[in-house]
């Protein structure tokens, strides 16, 4: 059997010291906030080269959390990917914002660039790329674009821990970048965790206001705030698995490598990567006009996979009163029919890609 994923190897490798820093928060007493949220804030941000670092709930508290700070609310536009997890255009709609999606490059499955000046507004206030599967965005021109129109970039970085553009870590590009480190990501709490990096301190201190009731100081509510805050026990495991991010980031590089090489000449469409992109590779998605046979065959012979993601979220009842039909955004739709992910994660050996291409044979 070869898993997709397989998230208890990464506690094993880990275990003593997994085990430790648990044990020193419970020791602590203090469960709310405290030393290890600080010191992950802090480890995190320097890095991803960013000069702040708050703690939130969850992904996607981070990315509605940052649109809140950056001013984002009724009647204004965020510019979304066509393709992406439905959490992205749920932060949006929580905020109270009109949903303005652009497809996507075919190449990269991200946003599309050339798309997104022509869908701006006089409503558009924001964009919102999402750095999809682990490859970044093309941000260049998304933030020449933001720029030109005075909008906020809020990058949904869910997928990219560890991701490098032209160079730079993904963390602070755009005025925020939110993320998530649900236990399956590359950077996997033991639980539901998130947290946005960025480099204006005035977007820093409103979402961690905004996180805490509104409250800078205890009792002292300025504006109505929810309870979002990472928690220490999340906190202390993120700070050992930070340690090892960069290890198993090229581990999960050495097998991309592995598949690229042993899938050649299959058929399939293989990830394309663009020179100025470093992926971390959250995931390995291949696409094939034939997936759901494929899945089947992968399915029969021990290979787990996935499909990220089987419906676009323009097609999805919880946004059927956009009245989108599915042949308006026909990238999302053709990928959703397309795309399979393969196993990916640090601990399958790249020997997997010539076991998964003789269940193609």
């Amino acid at each position: 059997m070869i898993p997709f994923l397989d998230l208890h190897a990464g506690y094993a490798e880990l275990q003593p010291e997994i085990d430790a820093a648990v044990a020193r928060v419970l020791d602590s007493g203090c469960y709310i906030g405290g030393e290890d949220v600080a010191g992950f804030e802090a480890e995190w941000a320097a890095y991803c080269s960013a000069a702040h670092c708050v703690g939130t709930g969850n992904g996607l508290d981070a990315l509605i959390l940052s649109l809140r700070a950056c001013g984002i609310g009724p009647g204004d536009g965020v510019i979304v990917p066509s393709n992406t997890y439905i959490a992205t255009w749920l932060a949006v709609s929580a905020v109270g914002a009109t949903l303005q999606p652009v497809e996507t490059d075919p190449a990269t499955h991200n946003i599309d660039p050339a798309r997104i000046a022509a869908a701006v507004t006089p409503e558009t206030r924001a964009i919102m790329p999402v750095h999809l599967y682990g490859q970044p965005a093309d941000l260049d021109p998304i933030l020449e674009i933001a720029r030109a129109h005075d909008l906020r970039v809020i990058e949904d970085a869910a997928q990219a821990h560890g991701a490098r553009y032209k160079g730079r870590r993904i963390g602070a590009h755009g005025d925020a970048v939110c993320w998530s480190f649900y236990p399956g990501k590359n950077l996997g709490a033991m639980g539901d965790a998130g947290a946005v990096t960025t480099d204006d301190p005035e977007i820093a201190a409103r979402v961690r206001r905004l996180g805490n009731y509104g409250s800078d100081r205890k009792y002292v509510n300025v504006e109505r705030g929810v309870n979002s805050r990472l928690d220490p026990l999340q906190a202390a495991i993120l700070r050992v698995k930070l340690a090892h991010l960069d290890e198993w980031t090229e581990r999960r590089r050495a097998l991309a490598a592995a598949y690229a090489e042993a899938l050649e000449g299959t058929g399939l469409t293989l990830p394309q990567v663009p020179k100025w992109a470093e992926p971390a590779w959250h995931l390995y998605v291949v696409r094939s006009p034939e997936r759901d046979a494929l899945q089947a065959r992968l399915t029969e012979a021990g290979v787990g996979t996935l499909i990220h993601y089987p419906i676009p979220p323009h097609m999805q009842e919880a946004y059927a009163d956009l009245g989108l039909a599915p042949d308006s955004l026909p990238m999302a739709k053709q990928l959703a029919g397309e795309v399979l992910s393969l196993p990916m994660g640090p601990h399958l050996e790249p020997e997997a890609s010539w076991r998964l291409r003789d269940a193609l044979a």
